[in-house]
């Protein structure tokens, strides 16, 4: 008795396995496999917005970057040849990470 309750578990295991690996075939035909090809709503590519994207942050991040470096020369310039302020160093700090997410958002594309 227990062993056909144990064959009958088996079986009802066993049929049930096919079944849940095609219903997880049909959700991989669905995505595009490039995802390049993506377009969205509008009828755009979302590998060209992303882009467009990343060019305009690049921009305000370099006019940023432009306006620290402009202001750190101003300092260096009015302090001593041996002083160097808190402020300034925060300024080469931030022009550092402006520096790496252009450089990150460059190498993306």
């Amino acid at each position: 008795m227990r062993d056909s309750r144990r064959t009958l578990l088996l079986l009802l295991t066993a049929s049930l396995l096919p079944a849940q690996r095609r219903s997880h075939d049909f959700s991989q035909l669905d995505s595009d496999p490039n995802p390049a090809n993506v377009r969205l709503p509008n009828g755009k590519k979302q590998m060209d917005e992303i882009l467009k994207a990343d060019y305009e942050k690049n921009l305000t991040d370099a006019r940023e970057l432009t306006g620290l470096a402009k202001s750190f020369r101003e300092d260096l310039e009015k302090n001593e040849a041996f002083v160097l302020s808190l402020a300034s160093l925060k300024k080469l700090d931030d022009m550092e990470k402006l520096t790496k997410r252009i450089r990150a958002r460059m190498k993306r594309a």
